[in-house]
């Protein structure tokens, strides 16, 4: 399904940027904005889940003004795994290229994401990276430093995957990336969710490239993490890691 008013972006085909919002009103208008003027030719969508404070209304408004922006609306705050998978969906219904995972906040900054859609021709995903060689972040503490680096290098060292960044989720699929990651099987959040697809890509024998990025953190409204998502992400991975030898031994037998 091609819609009205969608033209292609190059040899990569048409880019859809996927924004999952709960309570972003502040940021919301100056990040589409942002991506708007950084890759013209991409589509937006706003996955809302039905934000109490008007986040889905403003994104309606900017959708009704400009037809490279659409709104998906959720009935409530489902977490930021199923606003991505219901994103990703919309998208490949419609025939989108490439699909790619954006932080509301400001946090990955739009004006990078020329660099993530210029390494994809000789990748199947891009991460935007804050962990290699000229990434970096800027107004962190120490402590959400050390549990960014101490989470992917975990995730690095249990389940194998040569991943600097393996939690950062400033993304670049190709959409036949996505068609052969089993979706429907994904039941992960946060942090952990990016870990999932992340390690199901490299299981599935695509190819990874990272590309340095500036993650800058937001200055406007409250952060989604939270110690049940840190807790979650823990336990997933550390139980992926174990299953993951355990079949390994036994296919050894």
């Amino acid at each position: 399904m091609v819609e009205a008013g969608r033209r292609d972006t190059g040899p990569l085909g048409t880019v859809l940027v996927i924004i999952p919002t709960y309570n972003e009103a502040e940021n919301i208008e100056s990040i589409i904005s942002r991506v708007r003027a950084s890759v013209p030719e991409a589509h937006v969508l706003v996955a809302d889940d039905n934000s109490p404070d008007g986040t889905g209304k403003i994104a309606d408004e900017l959708a009704g003004a400009d037809d490279h922006v659409h709104v998906l609306h959720r009935k409530g705050k489902e977490g930021l795994g199923a606003a991505y998978l219901a994103g990703f969906r919309w998208g490949i219904d419609r025939g989108y290229a490439v699909l790619v995972e954006m932080d509301a906040d400001g946090s990955h900054r739009p004006e990078e994401l020329p660099r993530l859609l210029d390494a994809l021709p000789g990748a199947d995903l891009v991460l935007g990276s804050r962990w290699v060689p000229g990434g970096s972040v800027v107004n962190w503490p120490k402590s959400r430093e050390f549990l960014s680096r101490g989470g992917s290098l975990y995730s690095r060292l249990m389940l194998g995957v040569p991943i600097r960044d393996v939690t950062g989720g400033f993304r670049a699929f190709r959409r036949e990336t996505l068609e052969g990651l089993g979706m429907d099987e994904v039941a992960s959040q946060g942090y952990c969710f990016q870990v999932d697809l992340a390690w199901r890509t490299v299981k599935a024998g695509f190819r990874v490239v990272e590309v340095p990025i500036t993650f800058v953190e937001r200055e406007r409204g409250d952060s989604k993490m939270s110690r049940a998502i840190v807790a979650e992400a823990l336990w997933r991975v550390t139980a992926w890691g174990v299953g993951s030898r355990v079949k390994a031994l036994a296919g050894r037998r």
